[in-house]
């Protein structure tokens, strides 16, 4: 009886840990460029420096480096919890890490899922400073 109850208990911790899903939402470009539309929404990227001076998406409020060691507590010095943030990096992994972040921080988080490259990809504006 006791091997039933362990087995069923680590089943049910695997089928936990691994079916486990983010709190924020991932979108391609052309919903992501709806939700950018809501002028209270945060446009966030969290690229280099570098990347973003060779284009970014139009309307970005922030360009806030996510592999920098103060990334978290420079985002909760300058965003504000009480509106969403929409962020994208340049392929739509270091997004994720930075939605997470966020939203642990307790943020409501969009995060373009093919990032910046998508966005090109499907057309979408792209500005330049």
């Amino acid at each position: 009886m006791k091997r039933i109850l362990l087995s069923l208990a680590m089943c049910f911790s695997f089928s936990w840990l691994f079916g486990q899903t983010d709190d924020f939402k991932r979108v391609g470009a052309d919903e992501f460029e709806e939700v950018i539309a809501d002028p209270s929404v945060i446009i966030l990227d969290v690229r280099t420096r570098a990347e973003h001076a060779e284009g970014f998406i139009p309307g970005t409020h922030y360009n806030i480096d996510v592999l920098e060691d103060r990334f978290t507590q420079v985002a909760t010095e300058v965003l504000p919890k009480d509106k969403p943030v929409a962020l994208y990096c340049r392929s739509g992994n270091r997004s994720k890490s930075a939605a997470r972040i966020l939203t642990e921080q307790g943020y409501q988080v969009v995060e373009l899922e093919t990032g910046f490259r998508g966005w090109q990809a499907a057309g979408k504006a792209v500005a330049h400073p």
